[in-house]
């Protein structure tokens, strides 16, 4: 098994081995605010080691034949649950060799999986450790700060924000006050400039904008732009990642950084920061006043991937647009991630990107491309690229396969498949890594985009067996 991939599936197992156990994704005793055992409160009784959730995989595995792979999923790709287009792709993650094909070069509508593009290449383009900033700079008039938003959509207010760790408006704020001394700050103003075009993508359903699932696409927000945090992360803790969004999230933000500076919230409004003096003897407009930085960049695609956070994918897409010289919008991160993956020798003609988060019914996607994608991810020549699979949903124990690969007919993939699910109405499609019954490592993708509007439990249903019929058998 290549060596980068080996390394984020032993690692699970190690945290297993030792007993850190995981009682659901993501760190959500900090995101509710809890208090740390040992502050007054009795810590609680140990509980037992978890189970491993991901199987072992054998670096010496055979590997399955075409026609062993074609045996086991003919009888399944068929089936009228998956509607009247199914496309999919399977192939050997170590050598990248094709392994069983149908429509697999055909684009198709993608839904979330395209976030697995979005993660590459941004991770490519930018690289694992790049922060983004958010600025806070001196405005053209006395007391007038301005806050410069560099497209960090995990920002949050304060600690109480959804993010863990991300950066905070507190913060900067702080910074402010003392880089202005005794100047008392008397406005705001939101310069959200680095982004251009419309804030929805005019390919995403009507009911996208204010559906809980999307929002206004800003180069300044707080807390991927939720109206209520403390409502969001109690969903989210839930299994439920709806949220109510703001309908102008950098007005939003803007208003919640004057109140900490004790401006009040009719003195703030959008404008452009002044370009800073070269070699003043004193600071004057434009000089920066404070800083703020977000998660690394691999931390930002781990969020994406494992929560399918559309905003923080909007926002990863635009990363890509800036690192390549294209305007931050739909279509210039469209653009500019088309030609990232041309870049790492991805067939970029069966990639067509309307968005980064898949909300987008105009964007298409082939199998194949996943495929090689993920190869390309998983084979240790670019290492980088390893960070998207630390996201991927684990079948039935993480993510939007927690609740899949429990029944007879689907659980010899639970724990063994990982991978990135993609829903819209009418749309279904999924796409990572299995481990066969010899410890084999696979990539497949299957995409389906022609499922009748009430299909999806049946549809979802004969995708997990898909995947199944790969982790069960040695399909040789």
């Amino acid at each position: 098994m290549p060596i980068v991939l080996a390394a984020v599936l032993v690692l699970v197992l190690v945290l297993a081995a030792v007993g850190i156990a995981v009682v659901r994704p993501g760190p959500v005793a900090d995101w509710l605010g809890d208090e740390p055992a040992g502050r007054g409160v009795a810590a609680p009784a140990a509980e037992p080691a978890p189970a491993a959730v991901l199987a072992g995989t054998d670096a010496n595995a055979p590997m399955p034949t075409p026609e062993g792979v074609r045996a086991a999923l003919a009888p399944l790709v068929g089936v009228p649950a998956l509607g009247a287009r199914v496309h999919v792709s399977v192939a050997d993650v170590a050598t990248g060799q094709p392994l069983f094909g149908r429509g697999e070069d055909d684009g198709t509508v993608p839904a979330s999986v395209t976030k697995l593009v979005t993660g590459v290449t941004v991770l490519a383009a930018r690289g694992p450790a790049h922060r983004i900033s958010t600025r806070a700079v001196a405005g053209a008039a006395p007391g007038e700060v301005v806050i410069v938003g560099g497209g960090d959509p995990t920002l949050a207010v304060d600690r109480k924000g959804f993010y863990p760790g991300a950066a905070r408006l507190d913060d900067l704020a702080a910074q402010v006050r003392d880089a202005l001394g005794g100047t008392k700050p008397t406005k705001v103003t939101v310069d959200s400039s680095l982004y251009s075009g419309p804030v929805f993508e005019p390919g995403w359903d009507d009911d996208i904008p204010t559906g809980g699932y999307g929002g206004a696409i800003t180069a300044l927000m707080t807390d991927g732009a939720r109206s209520d945090v403390t409502r969001a992360k109690k969903d989210e803790a839930a299994g439920n990642h709806w949220a109510e969004r703001v309908s102008q999230p950098d007005l939003a933000a803007g208003r919640a950084f004057a109140r900490l500076l004790g401006v009040p919230a009719g003195a703030v409004a959008r404008g452009t920061a002044p370009a800073a003096a070269t070699g003043a003897a004193t600071p004057g407009p434009g000089a920066e006043l404070g800083r703020v930085e977000s998660l690394p960049m691999v931390r930002l695609v781990d969020i994406m991937i494992s929560d399918s956070d559309n905003i923080v994918a909007e926002a990863l897409a635009r990363q890509v647009a800036l690192a390549r010289n294209e305007p931050a919008s739909f279509v210039g991160a469209g653009a500019a991630m088309d030609a990232v993956a041309g870049e790492l020798g991805l067939p970029a003609d069966e990639l067509t990107l309307a968005d980064g988060s898949g909300l987008s019914r105009s964007n298409r996607i082939s199998p194949s491309l996943l495929t090689d994608l993920i190869a390309l991810a998983g084979d240790g020549s670019r290492p980088e690229l390893a960070a998207i699979f630390g996201g991927l949903p684990v079948a039935d124990w993480s993510g939007t396969l927690a609740g899949r690969y429990d029944t007879a007919a689907t659980k010899a993939g639970a724990g063994v498949v990982r991978a990135k699910t993609g829903t819209l109405t009418g749309v279904h499609a999924i796409a990572g890594v299995v481990s066969t019954a010899d410890g084999r490592l696979l990539t497949f993708a299957v995409l389906t985009d022609a499922v009748p509007p009430d299909g999806l439990t049946a549809a979802r249903g004969a995708l997990d067996r898909i995947g199944a019929a790969l982790a069960g058998c040695g399909c040789r």
